[in-house]
């Protein structure tokens, strides 16, 4: 809220896909670009666009491959390892003309719960122990402009997500998903434990919307900022715009600018830009 009123969120816009989302080719699931020097949804919305557009050529250049797409409309070119996923955000953002941490900055979706074997994580060809992967993510934070880190660690590895915050905590959010489900109890546990400072909220993860607004209610007293986000399977209904706005969302997390039942999301949010500024 801003003087009482809902504020418009931040846009946070898959850009490279892997893991579950595209064809495996690499253990993390998304690379997002998140603009930070806008005043309005339409001008992030047309750096996003300047982005892909690089980020499209870059893939056909570097990989020899077309802009296919994943679940969420990022695209998903055949990188070697996680980290290359990183570098060619980087690169794309730079080829648009834009400054990267000063214009664009990044966020990662891990999504570490997919990749975790026994007690190991299996990233790049490692087995790496929970503290192995902290390091890797901590590294990931400081050469690159990384503002969040959403299920850095898997979904009931409570151990390790305080070690995680801790390591972060000064560069980058810790963003819970898989750890938290949007459920009261478990996100009531997060904040007991210190195990996050963010919560991507899901509507239908939880249930329903009273369930959601007390996550959302647990979530803004304990201090945490919120990412209003949509889910793989999406319809072309653009409530959700509607409930970051009303909700204050920090972050909307609704996919790429690609697919249909994306870009209704993205076009009911410039409806409510346009309607405010009328």
């Amino acid at each position: 809220m801003a003087n009482g009123k809902p504020t418009l969120p931040q846009l946070t816009v898959n850009l490279f896909s892997g893991g579950k989302h595209a064809f495996g080719q690499v253990a993390i699931q998304d690379v997002l670009v998140v603009p930070l020097a806008t005043a309005t949804i339409a001008d992030s919305l047309a750096i996003v666009y300047e982005i892909y557009q690089s980020a499209a050529d870059l893939v056909s250049r570097k990989y020899n491959s077309h802009a296919l797409t994943a679940d969420e409309g990022g695209l998903a070119p055949p990188f070697r390892h996680s980290s290359e996923m990183l570098e060619s955000a980087a690169e794309a953002i730079d080829a648009a003309g834009f400054r990267i941490g000063k214009d664009v900055a990044l966020a990662v979706d891990v999504a570490a719960s997919h990749f975790l074997q026994g007690q190991k994580y299996h990233l790049d060809g490692q087995d790496l122990a929970a503290e192995d992967l902290i390091d890797i993510i901590d590294r990931w934070t400081k050469e690159f402009p990384i503002v969040s880190v959403e299920d850095g660690l898997a979904e009931d590895d409570w151990d390790h997500w305080p070690k995680l915050r801790a390591r972060l905590e000064s560069s980058a959010l810790v963003l819970a998903d898989d750890l938290t489900c949007t459920n009261p109890k478990r996100i009531r546990r997060a904040i007991e434990l210190k195990a996050a400072n963010a919560l991507l909220l899901k509507l239908n993860q939880v249930g329903t919307l009273t369930e959601a607004k007390e996550a959302h209610r647990i979530a803004r007293e304990a201090g945490w900022q919120i990412s209003i986000s949509a889910r793989s399977g999406e319809t072309e209904d653009h409530w959700l715009a509607d409930l970051a706005v009303g909700w204050s969302g920090d972050f909307i997390k609704v996919g790429s600018i690609t697919r249909s039942e994306r870009l209704a999301k993205y076009n009911r949010l410039l409806r409510i830009e346009h309607d405010w500024r009328s």
